[in-house]
């Protein structure tokens, strides 16, 4: 037991020393690429009000009984502050605001499509939660000039909690992604799943384990929603479109929160200090 402990512990450096040196050498790339996959699936859902503008308006007119004139105030208020933010985001003017906006944008989808009776979508809303939580702690400046003194409250805790918020609502995505089916295939991507979430949870590793999230949500994403294979008509492409833009949205959140880090309430930091 002894021996494969230390021999496991080489493994695992080897692992995240080669991780470091790729994301070092994209370290100027990192962020910007974050921010645009964090934006997608806002900027696709703002430019399916402008496609389906007729739908959308007709279902909150007949789902709330409120107007014509409010469901299309429902669906401008959408079209134009999902794209109009995350072109914000992107372009780094006015972050702050623009997620304060997204957030108000997720909340009013989720009463307006009754997504909060819906476990599954539930999740996949709070993951974009999670998801512009870490958006918001990348663009956290610190404003105590004394920070680089060494002190034991050192560390933003407003940035900490943030970094904490954004990685336990972000797996919620994953968590939407299991499917509970005894077949051997279902098994293992549900154990590889689960022991991903719960290293990424509790911050260990951050670094390495968001980098082998990032890949194996990929593959999942490219193998579970290819829209693309359905007739743009199909309801099958409406689900799995929502699906792919979510999770790349999710995958966008990985990258930010290796930009950042894990925070001080992580067990990597933890350990440092302990």
């Amino acid at each position: 037991m002894a021996y494969h402990q230390r021999q496991e512990k080489p493994f695992l450096s080897k692992m995240e020393e080669t991780a470091d040196n790729c994301l070092r050498q994209t370290k100027g790339v990192l962020p910007h690429l974050g921010r645009i996959c964090l934006t997608l699936t806002f900027i696709e859902d703002g430019f399916r009000m402008c496609t389906q503008w007729g739908e959308q308006k007709d279902y909150i007119s007949s789902t709330w009984r409120c107007g014509a004139f409010l469901a299309s105030c429902f669906v401008l208020i959408n079209l134009i502050g999902q794209i109009g933010c995350s072109l914000l985001v992107i372009c780094r003017k006015h972050v702050n605001p623009a997620c304060y906006f997204l957030f108000f944008i997720i909340f009013l989808q989720t009463i307006a499509y009754s997504i909060l009776w819906d476990i599954k979508f539930l999740a996949r809303s709070l993951s974009l939660v999670g998801a512009v939580l870490l958006l918001m702690a990348e663009n956290h400046k610190d404003k105590n000039v004394f920070t680089s003194m060494p002190s034991l409250n050192s560390g933003n805790q407003k940035k900490d909690v943030m970094q904490l918020g954004g990685r336990l609502l972000l797996v919620l995505m994953f968590l939407s992604l299991l499917k509970f089916k005894m077949t051997g295939i279902e098994i293992v991507r549900n154990i590889i799943g689960i022991g991903l979430i719960g290293l990424v949870t509790i911050g260990f590793k951050t670094k390495l384990m968001s980098v082998i999230m990032i890949s194996w949500l990929m593959i999942m994403n490219v193998t579970l929603n290819d829209f693309w294979r359905h007739r743009s008509a199909s309801i099958m492409y409406d689900f799995k479109k929502y699906d792919f833009f979510q999770s790349m949205t999710v995958i966008g959140g990985l990258i930010i929160l290796i930009v950042t880090g894990p925070g001080g309430l992580a067990y990597d930091k933890m350990k440092k200090m302990y």
